[in-house]
């Protein structure tokens, strides 16, 4: 094995003990790779913590000229510690960039990592991360879905990817100990230090603020997930008791709690298709509330009886 590549090695434990926890059976696993400092972090401790634990992929989003370089970097960094890594090329689709670029990476790690019989892959999510997606979320006013961190273990979802987050308790400036210990180049990502960005503010903030403290928001940002979990699973409970298919559609059965009647529109109107933003719903909400239909994300809407009656939008005519 190589020589040492982080200056402490209370930090390699911490990251060992994580994975322990992650990854229990101690089967061999998956780390997404950037390039960047985080991702790189997680990659030298890795090979400190697991070394032959892991394989590594860096993802090739087309979007840049400089993501060949990028991924070249992370090539040589594998290479000079004998690691396994393999760069995956994505198409990303039309519509919103990022969220594309996001479902495209995710499909591509999914199926590397079947491929390769890795039991699941962490990615480079740390503890400021959290906070700052936190208090970003909170700027926009955004409801418990929004408000909830991501979580240390994510069962299969985008890409039937089984997601590891061995770092979100480590912070930003541990992982800048890690690199700046192995002397390892990392890119540096234009876009954040762009102050047009809201993370980007919302980070320079959290620097020139001392009495807030990250590691305690990223505690809060998990708090949140498991309560928007357990909401969930509520909703799924009621969904029998309130909800009716019909030859057209759905009809919904308002109850008591206006939480749980706008997760189970939001649910009725992913059936029929539509894709919702938190917004939507709740301007459909508001409308039905008040006794009115309303046509809203692809979805049509209306009183019927007391419930509410929801079907797709019908095609419009052309010509």
């Amino acid at each position: 094995m190589a020589a040492s590549t982080a200056t402490d090695f209370e930090l390699v434990e911490r990251f060992r003990q994580a994975l322990d926890l992650l990854n229990p059976s101690g089967a061999k696993i998956g780390l997404a790779v950037s390039g960047g400092p985080d991702s790189i972090a997680m990659l030298l401790l890795a090979h400190e913590a697991i070394p032959g634990g892991f394989e590594v992929a860096t993802v090739d989003h087309g979007l840049r000229p400089e993501a060949k370089d990028e991924c070249a970097l992370v090539l040589a960094a594998c290479e000079q510690r004998g690691v396994s890594c393999e760069v995956l090329g994505i198409e990303v689709g039309e519509g919103n960039l990022q969220a594309q670029a996001r479902a495209a990476r995710y499909e591509a790690l999914g199926d590397w990592a079947t491929r390769r019989g890795l039991a699941a892959v962490a990615t480079a999510h740390h503890a400021d991360d959290q906070a700052e997606t936190l208090l970003m979320r909170l700027n926009r006013g955004s409801g418990v879905a929004g408000l909830a961190g991501v979580r240390r273990s994510q069962p299969p979802g985008p890409g039937g990817i089984h997601i590891l987050r061995p770092l979100l308790g480590f912070r930003r400036a541990e992982l800048k100990k890690v690199i700046a210990g192995a002397r390892q180049k990392v890119v540096h990502d234009p876009s954040n230090v762009d102050e047009r960005f809201d993370r980007v503010r919302i980070r320079s903030a959290l620097a020139d603020c001392d009495w807030l403290d990250p590691a305690a928001l990223a505690i809060s940002a998990s708090n949140v997930a498991e309560a928007y979990e357990a909401l969930q699973a509520y909703a799924e409970r009621l969904w029998p008791e309130m909800v009716t298919q019909t030859a057209d559609g759905f009809l919904l059965k308002p109850g008591r709690s206006r939480e749980m009647n706008r997760r189970l529109l939001a649910q009725v109107m992913e059936r029929l298709g539509g894709r919702p933003r938190g917004g939507d719903v709740a301007r459909l909400l508001l409308r039905l509330e008040a006794g009115e239909g309303g046509n809203v994300a692809g979805v049509l809407a209306r009183i019927e009886d007391g419930r509410w009656a929801l079907t797709r939008e019908p095609p419009r005519r052309t010509g």
